[in-house]
């Protein structure tokens, strides 16, 4: 069965416990993946906000309206044979982190950064023992190897689901101390989209708003809300 028929051919959409967690049922068939794999998801939750989708769907399928099924897809088709190679590249950002990279002017963007930053790499520090370091300017400069081992560590102990997830909150924010911090709930989701975004603040409190780049930032803002309700989900 095609998960991406062009028109809706079901009526009845529900879900079932089966090995391995909760299959989706377009009138008690199961539905499969992009890549005709069986969507197997590890929650009821998830379950649940599968079948929302698959039955709010009109007469045309819109595939844009179904992100939950967009995120369990990319789990099982991308993720799950490829675990290692997606963990071992979002564990690289500890090296080039957002939070880490600071400006050397003007002092207001200094000490916002400084504000902003400092206390999560203070958390990760105290959470996972893993200290990295500022660095003033672009040049880049190697971070200690014992804290990125174990912000890989944690990075790879990750399933599929929760991985489709973290990858897109540490891909969209650039940080994957902001990422950790996401899935640890250590401030609302809101507030950390705020603290990935201290240098396109400052650039529009000195220049103004731009429509296209404001336009950009809210479908990173929803990207980023989604990847972290997904991450939920999977952990219910």
């Amino acid at each position: 069965m095609s998960e991406w028929a062009k028109k809706r051919f079901w009526k009845e959409t529900t879900y079932e416990a089966t090995e391995g967690g909760y299959k989706v049922l377009l009138d008690g068939r199961g539905v499969k993946t992009p890549a005709k794999a069986p969507l197997v998801v590890p929650t009821e939750a998830m379950a649940k906000a599968v079948v929302e989708e698959w039955d709010a769907q009109d007469e045309k399928i819109d595939p844009s309206t179904m992100p939950v099924t967009r995120s369990v897809n990319a789990a099982i088709d991308k993720v799950a044979v490829q675990h290692g190679e997606v963990a071992d590249m979002l564990a690289e950002y500890g090296g080039s982190d957002l939070v880490c990279y600071r400006a050397t002017t003007p002092e207001e963007l200094i000490a916002r950064q400084a504000a902003a930053w400092d206390p999560l790499l203070d958390w990760a520090a105290e959470t996972f023992n893993a200290r990295l370091k500022p660095v003033a300017g672009v040049m880049f400069e190697a971070q200690d190897a014992d804290a990125l081992s174990k912000l890989s560590e944690k990075t790879h102990g990750f399933d599929n689901f929760e991985l489709a997830a973290f990858h897109d909150l540490v891909g969209i924010s650039g940080s994957l101390i902001i990422g950790f911090a996401a899935t640890c709930d250590l401030h609302p989701i809101e507030t950390l989209w705020e603290l990935s975004r201290i240098d396109e603040q400052w650039q529009e409190d000195q220049w103004g708003r731009d429509e296209d780049a404001a336009e950009e930032a809210e479908k990173k803002r929803q990207a980023f809300m989604h990847a972290y309700t997904f991450y939920k989900l999977s952990k219910d």
